[in-house]
């Protein structure tokens, strides 16, 4: 079921060895691109048709009622109201300690400051095709209404009946969401980016999604901003014997059932550790809920990589990039600092990637695909915009001027030099 690739006695760069090959598929640029460039013309026409054809629902209005969302906190079961409760809680006390303090400061007389501000309107997707990830709601919403953002908007698929699921929104209400759309996908992406009837353009589009609402992301970076490329779960395990391996098995399946294009991978130097973890993966798939998902995920995405050493295993782990990385293994908190490339970094067998999903506070949208070589979870500051303030008199122009001048005109900028010139010209 999972390839077993085998690194030990390979020194150098191992991201060659460890590279998943583009699964996305040739065609899916341009299908998300006549997509996105429907919805820009067209607008809420487009949307709805493309909701039509693409979801199998007509949606007249994809705006849900305030009443309605306000309503489904009480339709949902009181035990998942309170765990929802429990995840806000701890989600906002960890957004809260990311707030930051402006910067000040002050040399040869220039003062320089920042502000802090946040974007006017913040858009957040949330998937509800194969699961109703109502998580992702106060995930991204909760973020955004730590950094101040006046107006948050989420876009979650439509049910077969047209409507969206009861548990995400009831998530909404929870977490304060503004606005809520019965729209998914892509024309999700579009719609709020480049606005749709009632849906007016957002400023930020964030949240986590199949690869097509990926694409959309990327395709719309540059008229808002994103948060990163969010897309299928992954996982890393590092795991030695001295831990249960159904643990290790049962971690890699929660990850595989979010399904297909995902990756988990078990990272060993003891071969009969992947033996044992195999096997108890193979018991709990027979019996797994979302077999199919979990199975494809795991025929295609699957590997135990076997390493020299705790230290080769870091240096794989790192090559992988992955979103979640478990340290399941003695010693684990000697492993975090060779950590370089992760999303999120789970220490000992009892912190599982799962409560990082729900409970422990921090994001769960997070960098996947490789991506978190250079990106991180989603924060507060995906949702702000740091503003630059400069104030200088005459005295602090005459100490720093001349430096500006001669750099303006050794790069050939007449007008750049002159503006320094002349009002040194005219205080004299």
């Amino acid at each position: 079921m999972l390839a077993r690739i085998d690194v030990r006695g390979t020194s150098g760069d191992l991201r060659a060895v460890l590279a998943r090959p583009d699964d996305a598929g040739p065609d899916i640029g341009a299908t998300v691109a006549e997509i996105m460039a429907s919805v820009r013309v067209r607008g809420a026409d487009a949307v709805r048709e493309l909701t039509a054809r693409l979801d199998g629902v007509d949606v007249a209005d994809p705006r849900v009622p305030r009443d309605e969302i306000i309503s489904a906190a009480d339709r949902i079961s009181p035990g998942l109201r309170a765990a929802l409760e429990v995840a806000r809680d701890q989600i906002l006390a960890w957004h809260e300690a990311q707030r930051e303090r402006e910067a000040r400061h002050e040399r040869l007389g220039v003062e320089v400051n920042e502000r802090i501000v946040p974007v006017d309107r913040a858009g957040c997707y949330v998937p509800g095709g194969r699961a109703p990830l109502a998580s992702s709601v106060l995930m991204t919403v909760l973020a955004a209404r730590v950094a101040g953002v006046p107006e948050v908007v989420v876009c979650s698929p439509p049910d077969p009946s047209g409507h969206v699921h009861d548990a995400i929104l009831a998530a909404t209400a929870i977490a304060d969401a503004d606005e809520v759309y019965a729209i998914g996908g892509a024309q999700a992406i579009a719609a709020m980016a480049y606005g749709a009837g009632p849906l007016r353009p957002v400023d930020v589009v964030v949240g986590p999604g199949n690869a097509f609402v990926v694409e959309a992301k990327r395709q719309v970076f540059g008229t808002v901003g994103i948060d990163g490329l969010a897309g299928a779960s992954e996982v890393v395990v590092v795991a030695d014997e001295t831990v249960d391996p159904e643990w290790v098995a049962v971690d890699l399946l929660a990850q595989a059932e979010h399904g297909p294009g995902g990756a988990v991978a078990l990272i060993v130097w003891d071969e009969a550790v992947a033996d044992k973890a195999e096997l108890a993966l193979d018991a709990l798939l027979v019996a797994a809920d979302r077999r199919d998902e979990a199975a494809s995920t795991l025929d295609s995405g699957g590997r135990v990589i076997l390493v020299d050493s705790p230290a080769q295993a870091l240096d794989a782990a790192n090559a992988i990039a992955p979103e979640h990385l478990e340290l399941m293994c003695s010693g684990a908190d000697l492993l975090v600092p060779l950590v370089r490339n992760a999303g999120a970094v789970f220490v000992g067998a009892n912190a599982p990637a799962v409560i990082g999903d729900y409970v422990a506070g921090t994001n769960h949208v997070l960098p996947t695909g490789g991506t978190a070589r250079f990106a991180s979870a989603l924060r507060i500051a995906d949702f702000q915009k740091h503003i630059h303030v400069v104030r200088a008199d005459a005295d602090a122009l005459a100490r720093v001027g001349p430096a500006a001048r001669s750099i303006a005109e050794a790069e050939g900028l007449a007008a750049h030099a002159a503006s320094i010139e002349l009002r040194q010209r005219d205080s004299s």
